[in-house]
Protein backbone atom coordinates (compact mmCIF):
# COMPACT_ATOMS: atom_id res chain seq x y z
CA UNK A 1 0.00 0.00 0.00
CA UNK A 2 2.58 2.38 0.86
CA UNK A 3 3.94 1.44 -2.53
CA UNK A 4 0.97 2.12 -4.40
CA UNK A 5 0.97 5.46 -2.70
CA UNK A 6 4.53 6.36 -3.27
CA UNK A 7 4.13 5.46 -6.73
CA UNK A 8 0.66 7.97 -7.14
CA UNK A 9 2.77 11.22 -5.70
CA UNK A 10 5.65 10.74 -8.60
CA UNK A 11 2.85 10.33 -10.98
CA UNK A 12 1.28 13.59 -9.81
CA UNK A 13 4.70 15.04 -9.34
CA UNK A 14 5.65 13.94 -12.51
CA UNK A 15 2.13 15.43 -14.11
CA UNK A 16 2.45 19.13 -12.65
CA UNK A 17 6.58 18.95 -13.53
CA UNK A 18 5.21 18.42 -16.71
CA UNK A 19 2.77 21.17 -16.86
CA UNK A 20 4.96 23.96 -17.29
CA UNK A 21 6.89 22.58 -20.14
CA UNK A 22 3.82 22.11 -22.47
CA UNK A 23 3.88 25.29 -24.51
CA UNK A 24 7.36 24.58 -25.12
CA UNK A 25 5.88 21.96 -27.55
CA UNK A 26 4.44 24.71 -29.81
CA UNK A 27 6.04 25.24 -33.03
CA UNK A 28 8.74 28.17 -33.02
CA UNK A 29 10.63 29.74 -30.48
CA UNK A 30 9.61 31.43 -27.72
CA UNK A 31 9.89 35.34 -27.65
CA UNK A 32 12.29 35.96 -24.31
CA UNK A 33 15.02 38.39 -23.71
CA UNK A 34 18.22 35.91 -24.57
CA UNK A 35 16.52 32.78 -26.27
CA UNK A 36 17.02 33.51 -29.49
CA UNK A 37 20.59 34.61 -28.74
CA UNK A 38 21.03 31.08 -26.63
CA UNK A 39 20.33 29.16 -29.91
CA UNK A 40 22.66 31.28 -32.02
CA UNK A 41 25.52 30.57 -29.05
CA UNK A 42 24.59 26.69 -29.49
CA UNK A 43 25.09 27.18 -33.29
CA UNK A 44 28.10 28.14 -33.00
CA UNK A 45 29.10 25.94 -30.12
CA UNK A 46 27.82 22.81 -32.68
CA UNK A 47 29.57 24.37 -35.55
CA UNK A 48 32.88 24.33 -33.54
CA UNK A 49 32.01 19.92 -32.76
CA UNK A 50 31.23 19.65 -36.15
CA UNK A 51 35.03 20.44 -36.74
CA UNK A 52 36.65 18.70 -33.81
CA UNK A 53 36.73 21.19 -31.20
CA UNK A 54 35.94 19.53 -28.48
CA UNK A 55 35.66 22.19 -26.09
CA UNK A 56 34.48 25.58 -28.06
CA UNK A 57 36.13 28.28 -27.56
CA UNK A 58 35.56 30.77 -30.32
CA UNK A 59 32.03 31.66 -32.01
CA UNK A 60 32.93 32.57 -35.56
CA UNK A 61 30.02 33.58 -36.49
CA UNK A 62 29.32 36.09 -34.06
CA UNK A 63 29.72 40.18 -33.98
CA UNK A 64 28.72 40.41 -37.13
CA UNK A 65 30.81 37.23 -38.70
CA UNK A 66 33.70 38.75 -37.05
CA UNK A 67 33.92 36.40 -34.75
CA UNK A 68 33.66 36.33 -30.53
CA UNK A 69 35.48 34.47 -27.65
CA UNK A 70 32.06 34.34 -25.61
CA UNK A 71 32.21 30.42 -25.80
CA UNK A 72 35.13 30.42 -23.39
CA UNK A 73 33.35 32.30 -20.69
CA UNK A 74 29.96 30.91 -21.43
CA UNK A 75 28.75 27.82 -18.89
CA UNK A 76 28.93 25.60 -21.46
CA UNK A 77 26.79 22.21 -20.38
CA UNK A 78 23.70 23.16 -22.00
CA UNK A 79 25.14 23.64 -25.16
CA UNK A 80 26.77 20.39 -24.72
CA UNK A 81 23.50 18.68 -24.21
CA UNK A 82 21.55 20.68 -27.18
CA UNK A 83 24.52 19.99 -29.09
CA UNK A 84 23.61 15.89 -28.30
CA UNK A 85 20.24 16.46 -29.46
CA UNK A 86 20.60 18.19 -32.54
CA UNK A 87 23.08 15.82 -33.15
CA UNK A 88 19.89 12.96 -33.16
CA UNK A 89 18.35 15.37 -35.41
CA UNK A 90 15.83 17.52 -33.71
CA UNK A 91 16.73 21.21 -34.82
CA UNK A 92 18.21 24.04 -33.36
CA UNK A 93 15.39 25.54 -31.99
CA UNK A 94 13.68 22.44 -30.28
CA UNK A 95 17.07 21.60 -29.05
CA UNK A 96 16.93 24.29 -27.10
CA UNK A 97 13.38 24.19 -25.85
CA UNK A 98 14.66 20.52 -25.13
CA UNK A 99 17.34 21.63 -22.67
CA UNK A 100 14.94 24.32 -21.14
CA UNK A 101 12.07 21.35 -20.75
CA UNK A 102 14.95 19.38 -19.00
CA UNK A 103 15.64 22.15 -16.73
CA UNK A 104 12.12 22.31 -15.22
CA UNK A 105 11.31 18.79 -14.92
CA UNK A 106 14.08 17.11 -13.88
CA UNK A 107 14.78 19.43 -11.22
CA UNK A 108 11.60 18.81 -9.75
CA UNK A 109 12.57 14.70 -9.63
CA UNK A 110 16.07 15.28 -8.56
CA UNK A 111 14.10 17.40 -5.85
CA UNK A 112 11.88 14.87 -4.66
CA UNK A 113 15.23 11.91 -4.79
CA UNK A 114 17.04 13.82 -2.26
CA UNK A 115 14.13 15.12 0.03
CA UNK A 116 12.39 12.06 0.69
CA UNK A 117 15.78 10.41 2.32
CA UNK A 118 15.11 12.55 5.47
CA UNK A 119 11.51 13.67 4.95
CA UNK A 120 8.48 11.91 4.33
CA UNK A 121 7.44 11.12 0.49
CA UNK A 122 4.07 14.02 1.02
CA UNK A 123 6.78 16.32 2.08
CA UNK A 124 9.29 15.66 -0.35
CA UNK A 125 6.37 16.09 -2.79
CA UNK A 126 5.58 19.33 -1.68
CA UNK A 127 8.92 21.03 -1.93
CA UNK A 128 9.73 19.57 -4.90
CA UNK A 129 6.39 21.34 -6.24
CA UNK A 130 7.65 24.54 -4.31
CA UNK A 131 10.61 24.03 -5.82
CA UNK A 132 9.03 24.09 -9.56
CA UNK A 133 6.68 26.64 -9.20
CA UNK A 134 8.66 29.69 -7.64
CA UNK A 135 7.77 32.53 -9.77
CA UNK A 136 11.51 32.92 -10.84
CA UNK A 137 11.26 29.59 -12.77
CA UNK A 138 8.50 31.20 -14.91
CA UNK A 139 10.64 34.22 -15.42
CA UNK A 140 13.69 31.87 -16.13
CA UNK A 141 11.75 29.84 -18.44
CA UNK A 142 9.24 32.67 -20.45
CA UNK A 143 10.73 36.17 -19.78
CA UNK A 144 14.21 35.93 -19.92
CA UNK A 145 14.98 33.13 -21.95
CA UNK A 146 17.54 32.41 -19.21
CA UNK A 147 18.89 28.44 -20.08
CA UNK A 148 22.33 28.78 -17.58
CA UNK A 149 20.01 29.12 -14.87
CA UNK A 150 16.90 27.26 -15.55
CA UNK A 151 19.42 24.23 -16.24
CA UNK A 152 21.47 24.30 -13.28
CA UNK A 153 18.24 24.09 -11.20
CA UNK A 154 18.33 20.07 -11.68
CA UNK A 155 22.36 19.53 -10.24
CA UNK A 156 22.22 20.80 -7.14
CA UNK A 157 19.52 18.67 -5.42
CA UNK A 158 21.66 16.00 -7.09
CA UNK A 159 24.35 17.19 -5.92
CA UNK A 160 23.06 17.16 -2.01
CA UNK A 161 21.37 13.55 -2.86
CA UNK A 162 24.77 11.66 -3.48
CA UNK A 163 26.39 13.66 -0.57
CA UNK A 164 23.38 12.43 1.75
CA UNK A 165 23.86 8.68 0.44
CA UNK A 166 28.38 9.57 1.01
CA UNK A 167 27.00 10.12 4.47
CA UNK A 168 24.20 7.06 4.54
CA UNK A 169 26.87 4.61 3.14
CA UNK A 170 30.08 5.32 2.40
CA UNK A 171 29.78 3.94 -0.42
CA UNK A 172 32.64 5.07 -2.90
CA UNK A 173 30.41 5.05 -5.87
CA UNK A 174 29.11 8.31 -4.84
CA UNK A 175 31.76 9.89 -4.62
CA UNK A 176 32.58 9.71 -8.18
CA UNK A 177 28.54 10.37 -9.18
CA UNK A 178 28.67 13.31 -6.69
CA UNK A 179 31.51 14.62 -8.79
CA UNK A 180 30.44 14.07 -12.14
CA UNK A 181 27.06 16.22 -10.74
CA UNK A 182 28.98 18.71 -8.51
CA UNK A 183 31.12 19.47 -12.11
CA UNK A 184 27.78 19.19 -14.26
CA UNK A 185 26.24 22.25 -11.66
CA UNK A 186 29.66 24.02 -12.45
CA UNK A 187 29.24 23.96 -16.08
CA UNK A 188 25.56 24.76 -16.13
CA UNK A 189 25.75 28.08 -14.42
CA UNK A 190 29.09 29.14 -12.87
CA UNK A 191 27.89 32.41 -11.05
CA UNK A 192 25.01 30.57 -9.63
CA UNK A 193 27.33 27.80 -8.34
CA UNK A 194 29.12 29.99 -6.30
CA UNK A 195 25.88 31.19 -5.15
CA UNK A 196 24.83 27.86 -3.66
CA UNK A 197 28.06 26.90 -2.46
CA UNK A 198 27.80 28.28 0.65
CA UNK A 199 24.75 25.80 1.34
CA UNK A 200 27.06 22.86 -0.45
CA UNK A 201 29.55 23.26 2.60
CA UNK A 202 27.07 24.22 5.29
CA UNK A 203 25.19 21.25 4.35
CA UNK A 204 28.25 18.69 4.29
CA UNK A 205 29.55 20.32 7.49
CA UNK A 206 25.89 19.13 8.94
CA UNK A 207 26.54 15.94 7.72
CA UNK A 208 29.83 15.41 8.88
CA UNK A 209 28.69 16.33 12.46
CA UNK A 210 25.76 14.08 12.65
CA UNK A 211 27.93 10.97 11.48
CA UNK A 212 29.34 8.48 13.21
CA UNK A 213 32.41 8.40 10.95
CA UNK A 214 33.41 11.40 10.63
CA UNK A 215 36.72 11.13 9.33
CA UNK A 216 36.07 8.70 6.36
CA UNK A 217 33.17 10.92 5.58
CA UNK A 218 35.24 14.22 5.11
CA UNK A 219 37.67 12.15 2.93
CA UNK A 220 34.82 11.33 0.94
CA UNK A 221 33.26 14.93 0.80
CA UNK A 222 36.39 16.51 -0.40
CA UNK A 223 37.16 14.09 -2.61
CA UNK A 224 33.88 14.96 -4.25
CA UNK A 225 34.74 18.26 -4.58
CA UNK A 226 38.20 17.99 -5.64
CA UNK A 227 36.55 15.40 -8.75
CA UNK A 228 33.88 17.70 -10.00
CA UNK A 229 36.05 20.56 -10.30
CA UNK A 230 38.89 19.06 -11.59
CA UNK A 231 36.14 17.59 -14.12
CA UNK A 232 34.71 21.05 -14.94
CA UNK A 233 38.08 23.08 -14.84
CA UNK A 234 38.75 23.22 -18.57
CA UNK A 235 36.01 25.71 -18.39
CA UNK A 236 36.48 27.57 -15.29
CA UNK A 237 40.25 27.63 -15.16
CA UNK A 238 40.84 29.11 -18.29
CA UNK A 239 37.65 31.70 -18.05
CA UNK A 240 38.71 32.79 -14.48
CA UNK A 241 42.50 33.32 -15.71
CA UNK A 242 41.83 34.78 -18.88
CA UNK A 243 38.83 37.12 -17.68
CA UNK A 244 41.05 39.94 -16.78
CA UNK A 245 41.88 40.22 -20.61
CA UNK A 246 38.15 41.03 -21.51
CA UNK A 247 36.05 44.00 -20.62
CA UNK A 248 34.25 42.29 -18.29
CA UNK A 249 35.33 44.41 -15.45
CA UNK A 250 34.56 47.87 -16.73
CA UNK A 251 31.35 46.09 -18.94
CA UNK A 252 29.82 44.86 -15.33
CA UNK A 253 31.48 48.02 -12.69
CA UNK A 254 28.49 49.09 -11.06
CA UNK A 255 25.84 47.73 -13.08
CA UNK A 256 24.25 46.43 -9.51
CA UNK A 257 23.67 49.56 -8.57
CA UNK A 258 20.82 50.29 -10.90
CA UNK A 259 19.58 46.31 -10.32
CA UNK A 260 18.90 46.45 -6.17
CA UNK A 261 15.08 45.45 -6.03
CA UNK A 262 12.75 46.82 -3.45
CA UNK A 263 11.26 45.19 -0.53
CA UNK A 264 7.64 45.31 -1.47
CA UNK A 265 8.51 43.74 -5.04
CA UNK A 266 10.11 40.87 -3.25
CA UNK A 267 6.64 40.42 -1.47
CA UNK A 268 4.70 40.55 -4.69
CA UNK A 269 4.84 42.19 -8.46
CA UNK A 270 2.63 41.57 -11.10
CA UNK A 271 3.46 39.58 -14.21
CA UNK A 272 5.41 40.87 -17.07
CA UNK A 273 7.83 40.50 -19.85
CA UNK A 274 9.83 43.48 -19.61
CA UNK A 275 13.51 44.26 -19.27
CA UNK A 276 14.87 44.21 -15.40
CA UNK A 277 12.65 46.56 -13.67
CA UNK A 278 9.84 45.18 -14.84
CA UNK A 279 9.55 41.72 -14.52
CA UNK A 280 8.25 40.32 -11.33
CA UNK A 281 11.22 39.30 -8.91
CA UNK A 282 8.36 37.95 -5.95
CA UNK A 283 9.60 35.00 -4.10
CA UNK A 284 6.10 34.02 -4.05
CA UNK A 285 3.19 34.02 -1.37
CA UNK A 286 3.25 30.40 -0.38
CA UNK A 287 6.85 30.78 -0.02
CA UNK A 288 7.04 33.94 2.13
CA UNK A 289 5.03 31.89 4.00
CA UNK A 290 6.71 29.26 4.27
CA UNK A 291 10.14 31.30 5.51
CA UNK A 292 8.14 33.29 8.10
CA UNK A 293 7.13 30.28 9.94
CA UNK A 294 10.19 28.62 9.69
CA UNK A 295 11.80 29.67 12.86
CA UNK A 296 9.02 28.64 14.52
CA UNK A 297 8.76 25.12 13.44
CA UNK A 298 12.84 24.96 14.04
CA UNK A 299 12.25 26.00 17.18
CA UNK A 300 9.73 22.81 17.86
CA UNK A 301 12.21 20.84 16.23
CA UNK A 302 15.11 21.83 18.88
CA UNK A 303 12.41 21.23 21.59
CA UNK A 304 11.78 17.74 20.61
CA UNK A 305 15.92 17.34 20.04
CA UNK A 306 15.35 16.53 16.49
CA UNK A 307 18.14 17.56 14.56
CA UNK A 308 16.91 18.90 11.76
CA UNK A 309 17.03 22.17 13.30
CA UNK A 310 19.83 22.71 12.46
CA UNK A 311 19.48 22.15 8.76
CA UNK A 312 16.02 24.28 8.98
CA UNK A 313 17.97 27.57 10.72
CA UNK A 314 20.75 27.22 8.55
CA UNK A 315 18.25 27.44 5.51
CA UNK A 316 16.66 30.36 7.14
CA UNK A 317 19.74 32.44 7.73
CA UNK A 318 20.41 31.56 4.31
CA UNK A 319 17.72 32.16 2.85
CA UNK A 320 17.52 35.78 5.04
CA UNK A 321 20.94 36.83 3.41
CA UNK A 322 20.08 36.52 -0.01
CA UNK A 323 17.11 38.58 0.63
CA UNK A 324 19.11 41.13 2.05
CA UNK A 325 22.18 40.79 -0.92
CA UNK A 326 18.95 41.65 -3.08
CA UNK A 327 17.81 45.24 -1.47
CA UNK A 328 20.01 48.24 -1.84
CA UNK A 329 20.54 48.24 1.70
CA UNK A 330 23.42 45.97 0.93
CA UNK A 331 25.23 48.21 -1.08
CA UNK A 332 28.45 48.23 1.36
CA UNK A 333 28.53 44.56 0.50
CA UNK A 334 28.56 44.73 -3.17
CA UNK A 335 31.28 47.71 -3.17
CA UNK A 336 33.76 45.91 -1.25
CA UNK A 337 33.42 42.08 -2.86
CA UNK A 338 34.47 42.76 -6.21
CA UNK A 339 32.94 38.52 -7.28
CA UNK A 340 29.27 39.83 -6.48
CA UNK A 341 29.94 42.56 -8.67
CA UNK A 342 30.56 39.94 -11.67
CA UNK A 343 27.14 38.44 -10.54
CA UNK A 344 25.97 42.11 -12.41
CA UNK A 345 21.90 41.43 -10.80
CA UNK A 346 21.18 41.29 -7.39
CA UNK A 347 18.13 39.76 -7.84
CA UNK A 348 19.92 36.50 -9.33
CA UNK A 349 20.12 36.11 -5.27
CA UNK A 350 16.00 34.48 -6.10
CA UNK A 351 18.04 31.27 -7.36
CA UNK A 352 18.92 30.92 -3.78
CA UNK A 353 15.20 31.88 -2.26
CA UNK A 354 13.53 29.90 -4.85
CA UNK A 355 16.13 26.72 -3.34
CA UNK A 356 16.17 27.40 0.14
CA UNK A 357 12.44 27.97 0.80
CA UNK A 358 11.48 25.02 -1.63
CA UNK A 359 13.35 22.70 0.76
CA UNK A 360 11.96 24.63 4.10
CA UNK A 361 8.62 23.93 2.46
CA UNK A 362 9.42 20.15 2.78
CA UNK A 363 10.75 20.74 6.69
CA UNK A 364 7.44 22.52 7.68
CA UNK A 365 5.05 19.75 6.20
CA UNK A 366 6.98 17.30 7.62
CA UNK A 367 5.84 18.58 10.89
CA UNK A 368 2.39 19.00 10.06
CA UNK A 369 0.31 16.25 11.70
CA UNK A 370 -0.60 13.32 9.21
CA UNK A 371 -4.82 14.67 10.16
CA UNK A 372 -4.09 17.88 8.25
CA UNK A 373 -1.24 17.25 6.23
CA UNK A 374 -3.38 15.07 3.59
CA UNK A 375 -5.48 18.54 2.81
CA UNK A 376 -2.99 21.12 3.23
CA UNK A 377 -1.05 19.44 0.54
CA UNK A 378 -3.94 19.74 -1.59
CA UNK A 379 -4.87 22.94 -0.49
CA UNK A 380 -1.29 24.67 -1.26
CA UNK A 381 -0.70 23.13 -4.50
CA UNK A 382 -3.89 24.31 -5.58
CA UNK A 383 -3.48 27.87 -4.42
CA UNK A 384 0.21 27.59 -6.31
CA UNK A 385 -1.60 26.80 -9.32
CA UNK A 386 -4.04 29.31 -9.09
CA UNK A 387 -1.66 31.77 -8.55
CA UNK A 388 0.49 30.73 -11.40
CA UNK A 389 -2.02 30.48 -14.11
CA UNK A 390 -0.55 34.01 -15.85
CA UNK A 391 3.10 32.60 -15.34
CA UNK A 392 2.77 29.39 -17.94
CA UNK A 393 3.51 30.83 -21.52
CA UNK A 394 5.57 33.13 -23.02
CA UNK A 395 4.65 36.23 -24.54
CA UNK A 396 4.42 34.92 -28.25
CA UNK A 397 6.56 32.50 -30.61
CA UNK A 398 8.83 33.45 -33.34
CA UNK A 399 9.07 31.48 -36.30
CA UNK A 400 13.12 31.27 -38.20
CA UNK A 401 14.75 29.35 -40.74
CA UNK A 402 17.55 27.41 -39.39
CA UNK A 403 19.89 29.63 -41.29
CA UNK A 404 18.93 32.36 -39.27
CA UNK A 405 20.74 31.10 -36.43
CA UNK A 406 23.51 29.05 -37.94
CA UNK A 407 24.54 32.03 -40.22
CA UNK A 408 26.27 35.21 -39.34
CA UNK A 409 24.82 36.70 -36.38
CA UNK A 410 24.36 40.55 -36.09
CA UNK A 411 25.48 40.42 -32.62
CA UNK A 412 27.78 39.09 -29.79
CA UNK A 413 24.51 37.87 -27.92
CA UNK A 414 26.38 39.39 -24.82
CA UNK A 415 26.56 42.59 -23.75
CA UNK A 416 30.10 43.08 -25.04
CA UNK A 417 31.83 41.73 -21.63
CA UNK A 418 33.58 38.85 -23.37
CA UNK A 419 35.06 41.45 -25.98
CA UNK A 420 39.05 41.07 -25.37
CA UNK A 421 39.98 44.06 -23.68
CA UNK A 422 42.32 45.95 -26.50
CA UNK A 423 39.36 45.20 -29.04
CA UNK A 424 35.91 47.52 -29.47
CA UNK A 425 32.89 46.35 -27.00
CA UNK A 426 31.47 45.36 -30.46
CA UNK A 427 31.27 45.54 -34.05
CA UNK A 428 28.35 47.17 -35.41
CA UNK A 429 27.81 46.36 -38.89
CA UNK A 430 29.24 43.22 -40.87
CA UNK A 431 32.33 43.66 -42.82
CA UNK A 432 32.10 44.43 -46.74
CA UNK A 433 34.32 40.89 -47.59
CA UNK A 434 36.08 38.21 -45.63
CA UNK A 435 39.08 39.70 -46.00
CA UNK A 436 40.44 43.31 -47.33
CA UNK A 437 43.82 44.94 -48.87
CA UNK A 438 43.84 48.17 -46.73
CA UNK A 439 47.43 49.70 -48.83
CA UNK A 440 49.20 48.21 -51.92
CA UNK A 441 47.87 45.08 -53.82
CA UNK A 442 47.37 40.92 -53.09
CA UNK A 443 45.76 38.41 -55.07
CA UNK A 444 43.82 36.40 -51.94
CA UNK A 445 42.43 32.90 -52.54
CA UNK A 446 40.17 31.79 -49.80
CA UNK A 447 39.51 27.58 -49.55
CA UNK A 448 37.16 25.91 -48.19
CA UNK A 449 36.73 26.63 -44.51
CA UNK A 450 37.46 23.19 -42.22
CA UNK A 451 37.83 25.02 -38.73
CA UNK A 452 36.35 27.75 -37.17
CA UNK A 453 39.93 29.27 -36.19
CA UNK A 454 41.31 29.14 -40.13
CA UNK A 455 38.86 31.00 -42.59
CA UNK A 456 41.64 31.95 -45.52
CA UNK A 457 44.21 29.08 -46.39
CA UNK A 458 46.62 31.21 -49.03
CA UNK A 459 47.43 34.61 -49.36
CA UNK A 460 49.91 35.29 -52.00
CA UNK A 461 51.54 39.19 -52.25
CA UNK A 462 51.97 40.60 -55.77
CA UNK A 463 53.81 43.44 -56.47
Amino acid sequence: MKKIKEYSLVLVLIFLALLPVLPLFKEGLPVTHDGQDHVARIANFYLNLTEGNLIPRWAPNLNWGYGHPILEFLYPAPSYFASFFHFLGFSLVDSTKIIFGLGIFMSGIFMFLWLKQFLSKEAAFFGSFLYIYAPYRFVDLNVRGAIGENFVFIWIPLVLFFIFKLFETKESKYTALGGIAFSLMVLSHNAISLMFAPFILFYSVYLVYLSKYKKSLIINLLSLIILGLFLSAFFWFPALLEGKYTLRDIVTKDGYLTNFVSFKDLLYGEWNYGITGQFTVQLGIVHWLIFITSPFFAAYLFRRKNKLWVLMFGLFFYTLSAIFLMLPQSGFIWEKIMILQNFQFPWRFLSVTTFATAVLGGLVFSIIPRKLSKYLLIAFCLLILVLSKDYFYPKAYQQKPESFYSGIWNSTTDTGESAPMWSVRFMEKRPNAHLEVIDGNAYIKELKRTSTYHKYQLIVNKP
